[in-house]
């Protein structure tokens, strides 16, 4: 057994109080007697999994150990090519190379309160890939998922930096519209609600789903009706192109920018006409200034080993979650399984307190339910397989998930 190897399964005997099992490495074994066991997927890539007595019944964990310090490791985000559209984690994880992975972010699943009003499929929160900022936070009112914690927001993100450094921190958008008669603010990225009376701008990284949903709801209900007072403006080369008065769908040519107005953002954008000169500008800027060759959204669980003041204890379900340790030189995935003898799963307070246990300083909430997913390559495979047993029955659409990576 590895020093590292070592180190894992002593960290995971800490759990003994909530008795921590051992796992078999196939898929939905049932976990055996004795102390829990790592086995290496890869090089600095271990995976176990475990039972958990939690409050309201057992649950059972499955876990991905990745040593980022590795030379042969590393870590980045899963999803489609574009923005709006989904997959699911081993689909993705098989397209990218990767030899493991879970399900990211939350998302847009539904849209009942809006009818005619297609879905986008797309995250909540920030999202970058290989450096490049694919979209900003929707509004904290338009999220979808359980409530945030206090003092949290939909820009908070779980990132590896440029130089492999996992960490959680806040990404927002820094962007303006320059025109004729002067800048206008940016307030949206390819995300698929925009603030009240403000323009947000789609690219080529959005997809071809409709932007319609974007000028739904408001900044504190997600169910509002959708904005009637809209305006589009399509830029290509510098100079608008053309305008519609209620968002579109299809395709947007690379280079090319959409803009979506609502309320004063529409009244701005219809000075604009055809020949008109427009700058567009967008950054993602990290609160701390850091870059980022990844990042996903969801919400922090635990700060600096502690867990954050007001984490639900009551509410018990199907998690996944990521965890920091060793000054962000290790990330910590964790799904828990679907099937129905551990569907009672954990509350926010308990993932935090298993984060912890697993020797996580910052831990990371993920999307949960029938989203929670880990896949993993078994030793010889060419190829991810589901580790634990979704709880929809199949593998579930998503739109992006943490994906680790090994190379020669």
């Amino acid at each position: 057994m590895t020093r590292r190897a070592r180190r894992f399964r002593t960290v995971l005997t800490v759990l003994s109080a909530w008795s921590v099992l051992a796992g078999a490495a196939l898929v939905g074994a049932a976990p055996a007697s004795g102390a829990p066991r790592a086995v290496a997927v890869a090089p600095g890539v271990e995976y176990s999994q475990f039972d958990i007595q939690a409050a309201k019944g057992l649950t059972h964990a499955h876990v991905l150990s990745v040593d980022l310090s590795h030379p042969q490791v590393g870590v980045g985000l899963l999803y489609p090519g574009k923005v709006a559209s989904r997959a699911t984690v081993s689909r993705l994880a098989a397209a990218a190379g990767a030899v493991a992975g879970v399900n990211g972010d939350f998302f847009n699943i539904t849209e009942t309160q809006h009818p005619g009003v297609a879905a986008t499929g797309a995250p909540v929160g920030p999202a970058i890939a290989a450096g490049h900022a694919l979209k900003a936070a929707v509004p904290k009112g338009q999220r979808f998922g359980p409530a945030l914690p206090p003092g949290t927001a939909t820009t908070d993100v779980l990132g590896v930096t440029t130089d492999g450094t996992a960490r959680l921190d806040r990404i927002a958008l820094d962007g303006s519209v320059t025109t004729a008669e002067g800048d206008l603010p940016l307030r949206g990225l390819n995300q698929y609600a925009l603030p009240v009376g403000s323009v947000g701008a789609f690219t080529s990284d959005w997809g071809s789903v409709s932007r319609l949903r974007a000028v739904c709801g408001t900044d504190t209900d997600r169910a509002a009706p959708c904005s009637t007072d809209t305006h589009e403006v399509l830029v290509e080369d510098g100079r608008v192109v053309g305008t519609a008065g209620t968002p579109g769908s299809g395709s947007i040519a690379a280079g090319a920018t959409v803009l979506v107005g609502r309320e004063a953002g529409a009244q701005q954008l219809r000075k604009l006409a055809p020949g008109d000169t427009v700058e567009v500008q967008h950054l993602l800027v990290s609160s701390t200034g850091t870059p980022y060759a990844f990042a996903l959204g969801g919400y922090p669980v635990l700060r600096g080993g502690q867990p954050l003041p007001g984490l639900d204890g009551t509410t018990s379900a199907v998690r996944t979650a990521a965890g920091v340790a060793d000054g962000g030189r290790r990330l910590l995935l964790l799904a828990l399984d679907g099937a129905a003898t551990y569907r009672t799963g954990l509350t926010i307070a308990e993932v935090a307190t298993t984060m912890r246990g697993l020797g996580s300083v910052d831990a990371f909430s993920l999307d949960g339910g029938g989203s929670s997913t880990l896949v993993a390559r078994a030793p010889g495979a060419s190829a991810v397989t589901v580790r634990n047993h979704p709880s929809d029955g199949t593998e579930r659409a998503v739109p992006n998930g943490i994906g680790v990576f090994t190379k020669p």
